[in-house]
């Protein structure tokens, strides 16, 4: 049968990753967009509109919304450990903002340890 994803949140900020997605959506599904896409980021459209994909901004309120869903996500074993590209000392935070601002990253921590 067919495979695909009904809700996708997209965090990475990556164009790439915001493309697979959209292929990998169910018709009808629904995209939570959180993170900054590159600006050239190209949107498949004849994905968005021939599955009817829903696709949504956040703001205020319904981030909490967002971090209730990604908590039961992860409660339910989901392994986030693929998309986390940097793990840097808090003091080297500039990196951090460098790497999230060349597009070219996933997840960027910054530890306190």
């Amino acid at each position: 049968g067919m495979k695909g994803f009904d809700i996708g949140l997209e965090m990475s900020g990556s164009g790439a990753a915001f493309e697979s997605m959209l292929e990998g959506m169910y018709p009808g599904g629904r995209i939570a967009l959180l993170g900054i896409l590159p600006p050239e980021t190209r949107i498949d459209w004849d994905q968005v509109i021939f599955k009817g994909l829903h696709l949504k901004g956040i703001y205020g309120r319904e981030i909490f919304e967002t971090w209730y869903k990604m908590q039961a996500m992860l409660l339910s074993g989901l392994n986030i450990a693929p998309i986390i590209t940097h793990r840097l000392p808090f003091d080297q935070y500039q990196k951090g903002f460098d790497a999230m601002l060349s597009g070219q990253s996933g997840k960027v921590i910054l530890t306190l340890d």
